[in-house]
């Protein structure tokens, strides 16, 4: 018999066509009445399907043949096994068959000859179906095991043993002894790897996948608890303490997935509440119900967003515009990020938010002092006056009157208008700073000073506080439902409706009694530019195998730039106007206005002309341009069409030795040195031209047309920034600001 996967052939495969797997891979070859067993099988061998993966899957034990031919008898597993049976009497045949139908059907062949399997619906293993009859007991080294306890699995040679819930205990017509076991991830176990070193070593997480071992695999009895999801670390409790190990959340393979668990949900019984070999902690009370995020709407006319490392707000203005399908009025009310030019741009297109261009440490430390300045300056009402301990006085001790008179090496303050954690004046020391408007003094004036050099001006602290809380200036605890952060883009953004190939993780999370929407499904068919990791195989988004699906065609270059204007590569104008009507769907929405793409009354309606945005290229130097100039307009045309080059059988290219090399007017040669070097001269992607039929690969922050496919199809230059804003879908109202640089590294 050919070999098996464990895991069902996976529609991701459309991401990794060209990528096979052999981890996971067991042999089901029977010859006569021999056969390989189907012995334990780790969580962590179905965790990862990279060739390369340090998670192995565990080898098969042979079945013991009778060295004696005489006799076919069933026998007990025999040397080490001789310590191990199934104890008391038989589960009477009708409850076990109510219990576990599956392994009692007998239009499956359980009659015949030889151990019969069938493929699971748990896409883990298969089942054995030749069972004879079931029992609750085993005996396992003098311990007595209950279906429901926790045990350890024998592990690989050398490595951790294993961790279950024992879930069944049969016996095979053959008399072979059988257990079913589900199994925990420990952290290494997940996605995590090597990343779970710092993770607490006694926590595990509940999972759904299950499998058939013989009962000699089980090496001892285990204590693992269940605790409430909750935010926060547990390896001091005391409920910790006690037990060998504990779990709060469950882990899927399937998009490397962690969820909060619902009890009522476990499959085959598992309820664990219920069970002597998992005691429940903290879960006694009702059963919380999970908030469906994908209705999150009912109570609130806003839902709020904090943007992390939030570039320019590519990712935000998406959220927000695909929201409003819902409808869900999602609201980008914070964002933060390093470069200040991104900083600008955001601010430009999105007045509403609180734009803060400073480390994440820096914004972290600063949500910490802020909560607490609130809670220090009470309600703006002046009804619950707090003390204010900055020096040793109270708020009105150090109270300045303005009508008092002012020494003069002393300044006023007028009023407090910022706020930070760091260190802006490069003093060497971070800490807490109140940007200070000076009396008597303009804006350029104002400065960052330390909160502790401003204690005789508590009222003016605490003015500020105040209208900073009502006002949002910062997020508070429990005020933020949405974080993003990171690249615009996840999962492969040809599939919905980009013309571009981009494969980019995407994590997505939320609070323990938040339940997550499915993730978008794709929209539009692509054109598969390589092959995915095939260790994350499983964690493309697409659909299922046989799952019905309605694509929308393949968007290519054509679709998405062809309406742009003609510019050359010495384009200098920031505006200018449309010369032609959209030519496409994708061309009509994404020359939406903003009122029309977010359709909201607050966003005034323009009545003006439409002006194009950034429609000029970072310019190609003299040379680049005269080399640029001379590679053909037609599919497929790079640097070798330039004269002087010949390709070698190997696909790698050389210069023509019966060729004097050509020069440029400037004396350096039209076929640079570095091709034969890039990619061992076997790259067609230095001076290539993209065309009309064709999608691009990852957009990039930096123009280069040496080693990227970035040329125009029918013009002698790059792509420019608003034609790289389009392929990231940007819609064309979206403005950029900084040099011509920082703006292609805002669509990259």
């Amino acid at each position: 018999m050919a070999e098996k996967k464990i895991f069902k052939s996976s529609p991701r495969l459309m991401s990794c066509s060209n990528s096979t797997s052999s981890v996971g891979i067991r042999s089901n070859s029977i010859a006569g009445d021999e056969e390989e067993k189907i012995l334990r099988k780790s969580p962590r061998s179905l965790s990862s399907i990279s060739s390369n993966s340090r998670f192995k899957t565990p080898p098969s034990k042979k079945k013991k043949i009778e060295e004696d031919s005489v006799t076919n008898k069933p026998r007990k597993n025999t040397s080490a096994t001789n310590a191990c049976f199934l104890i008391g009497e038989p589960i009477p045949i009708e409850e076990a068959k109510k219990k576990w139908p599956w392994r009692y059907e007998e239009d499956k062949g359980r009659k015949q000859k030889g151990r019969q399997l069938m493929t699971s619906n748990d896409n883990d293993d298969d089942l054995v179906l030749n069972v004879k009859c079931h029992y609750a007991q085993a005996k396992v080294e003098k311990c007595i095991f209950d279906i429901g306890d926790c045990a350890y699995v024998k592990g690989e040679e050398g490595a951790q043993n294993y961790i279950g819930r024992i879930l069944e205990f049969f016996k095979t017509v053959e008399g072979e002894d059988y257990f079913r076991v589900q199994w925990f991830f420990r952290a290494e176990d997940t996605v995590m790897k090597e990343q779970a070193d710092n993770h607490d070593k006694k926590r595990l997480f509940y999972s759904d996948l299950m499998n058939d071992n013989m009962l000699d695999c089980i090496v001892s009895k285990v204590k693992v608890i269940q605790l409430a999801p909750n935010v926060g670390l547990r390896s001091n409790s005391k409920s910790v303490a006690s037990c060998d190990f504990y779990y709060d959340m469950k882990y899927s393979v399937e998009y490397s997935s962690f969820y909060s668990i619902v009890n009522d949900n476990f499959t085959e019984s598992s309820d664990l509440s219920s069970l002597s070999g998992v005691e429940t902690i903290g879960l006694h009370g009702p059963k919380p119900d999970l908030i469906d995020l994908s209705s999150f709407n009912a109570d609130k006319s806003e839902i709020t967003l904090l943007d992390l490392y939030s570039g320019c707000g590519g990712m935000s203005t998406g959220l927000c515009l695909g929201a409003k399908l819902s409808p869900i009025n999602l609201v980008t009310r914070w964002a933060l990020d390093y470069d200040k030019s991104a900083c600008e741009s955001l601010r430009l297109n999105h007045p509403e938010t609180q734009v803060r261009n400073e480390s994440a440490k820096d914004f972290l430390d600063l949500l910490k002092e802020w909560e607490k300045l609130c809670k220090r300056h009470g309600d703006a009402s002046g009804e619950k006056r707090r003390s204010l301990n900055l020096r040793a006085g109270k708020v009105g001790d150090s109270k300045v009157d303005s009508h008092d008179e002012i020494p003069s090496e002393e300044y006023e303050v007028s009023s407090i208008v910022d706020i930070c954690y760091g260190d802006p004046t490069e003093t060497g020391k971070r800490g807490l700073r109140l940007k200070v408007s000076w009396k008597g003094y303009g804006p350029n004036d104002d400065t960052w000073e330390p909160i502790e050099a401003l204690g005789n001006c508590p009222d003016r602290i605490r003015d500020f506080v105040r209208e900073g809380c009502k006002s949002q200036i910062l997020p508070l605890p429990g005020s933020v439902d949405v974080i993003c952060g990171g690249p615009p883009c996840q999962g492969i953004t040809g599939c919905y409706g980009l013309p571009q190939f981009r494969l980019r993780v995407f994590l997505w999370g939320a609070l323990p009694n938040e339940k997550l929407p499915q993730f978008p499904l794709p929209t539009h068919d692509v054109v598969v530019r390589y092959g995915g990791p095939s260790e994350f195989e499983r964690n493309t988004v697409a659909y299922d195998e046989g799952q019905p699906r309605k694509l929308e065609r393949a968007v290519v270059l054509l679709d998405a730039i062809s309406d742009l204007p003609d510019v050359k590569n010495d384009e200098v104008r920031e505006e200018m106007s449309y010369k032609t009507p959209p030519q496409t769907e994708f061309q009509k929405y994404i020359r939406s206005s903003e009122y029309d793409m977010k359709y909201s009354p607050s966003i005034a309606k323009k009545s003006r002309k439409a002006v194009l945005y950034d429609h000029r290229p970072s310019p190609l130097n003299e040379d680049n341009y005269a080399r640029v100039s001379q590679i053909p307009q037609r599919k497929g045309a790079n640097f070798r069409d330039l004269p002087g080059v010949v390709v070698g059988p190997d696909n790698a290219v050389q210069f023509d030795p019966n060729m004097e090399r050509l020069l440029l007017p400037s004396g350096k040669p039209l076929v640079p040195d570095f091709v034969l070097t890039f990619s061992e001269g076997k790259s067609k992607r230095p001076y290539a031209r993209l065309w009309w039929d064709e999608t691009v690969t990852t957009v990039l922050t930096t123009p280069n047309c040496r080693n990227m496919v970035l040329i125009h199809p029918e013009q002698d230059r790059v792509l420019t920034i608003r034609e790289c804003a389009r392929l990231q879908g940007f819609p064309d109202y979206y403005r950029f600001t900084g040099s011509v640089l920082d703006r292609y590294v805002f669509t990259g």
